[in-house]
């Protein structure tokens, strides 16, 4: 697929190496449809093919609309509307996993693609947003309005990409754990304290920092190869696990997808009301 193709990202290379790579459907808070991250694994497979491409910075499009900073959106996460398939050629369905809930092809794209990446979350980022950024970015850096949640659980449904492997080995187990369990909004000063950024910035500082710090990862500022070879000695030994937790979180999805609280938890939502769950 070619870049200039894409319909939910933006992907811009500047001369001096970096891509920005932005989500760009901010009507619907840059949801990720399916073919959204068809998208993203496409735009990671243009950069390793070009090596005038070094570093990628991921970051989310501003609703034209909404002027208050406070209320952007890096992504709201899943996006499941049978709407966002229509019009794709059967080439690009037959291309699209419908049980690859936990997308793996692209986490494991990600997750071997030794090319740095740097998020700026400039707004929510809620369950696979944020699940991206733990296993797809090696750098983070917040907006002071960003906010994280898990709502997995909530949904009746388990996280993704490689999350509950990882996140686990972020923050311990029992921290991983409420916070999957609770699907509590956290602040990004929290997500901070926690390890699980790298930098909280004032809104307006956010994207300026970003590509300072991109810069320094590649030529001339950065020795762009010993990065490169770091990040693959720091992914290699974790190859299998990662693979691993994929397995086991789309063997579960599936599942999930099946089960009577998972039916509630949408009908809930729908209806705007707490759900009742019968665990089954």
């Amino acid at each position: 697929m070619k870049v200039e193709d894409f319909k939910e990202i933006l992907y811009q290379k500047e001369d001096n190496g970096i891509v920005t790579v932005t989500l760009n459907m901010p009507k619907r808070k840059n949801a990720l449809s399916p073919y959204t991250f068809y998208e993203l694994f496409w735009a990671v497979d243009a950069m390793e093919k070009d090596d005038r491409a070094g570093v990628m910075i991921l970051t989310g499009a501003k609703d034209p609309d909404v002027d208050d900073p406070a209320k952007e959106a890096f992504s709201s996460g899943g996006y499941f509307n049978p709407a966002s398939l229509a019009g794709l050629s059967e080439e690009v369905k037959a291309q699209l996993d419908p049980t690859d809930i936990a997308q793996k092809k692209f986490t494991l794209k990600m997750w071997q693609f030794d090319k740095p990446v740097i998020a700026a979350v400039n707004g929510l980022a809620i369950g696979g947003a944020f699940t991206m950024c733990l296993s797809c970015c090696d750098l983070v850096y917040c907006s002071e309005h960003a906010w994280a949640s898990l709502p997995f659980i909530g949904l009746g449904i388990i996280p993704e990409l490689a999350s509950s492997y990882l996140l686990p080995r972020l923050i311990g187990f029992q921290r991983a754990k409420e916070i999957m369990f609770f699907s509590e909004r956290i602040t990004a000063q929290e997500l901070f304290n926690l390890g699980l950024v790298n930098k909280v910035l004032p809104h307006d500082q956010l994207l300026p920092y970003a590509r300072e710090r991109a810069l320094k990862l590649i030529p001339p500022q950065g020795a762009g190869y010993a990065v490169r070879m770091a990040k693959r000695a720091l992914h290699q030994p974790l190859l299998a696990a990662v693979t691993t937790a994929l397995d086991m979180e789309n063997k579960g999805l599936n599942e999930a997808f099946t089960t009577t609280d998972f039916v509630e938890a949408l009908t809930a939502r729908s209806e705007k009301r707490t759900p009742v769950f019968k665990g089954r």
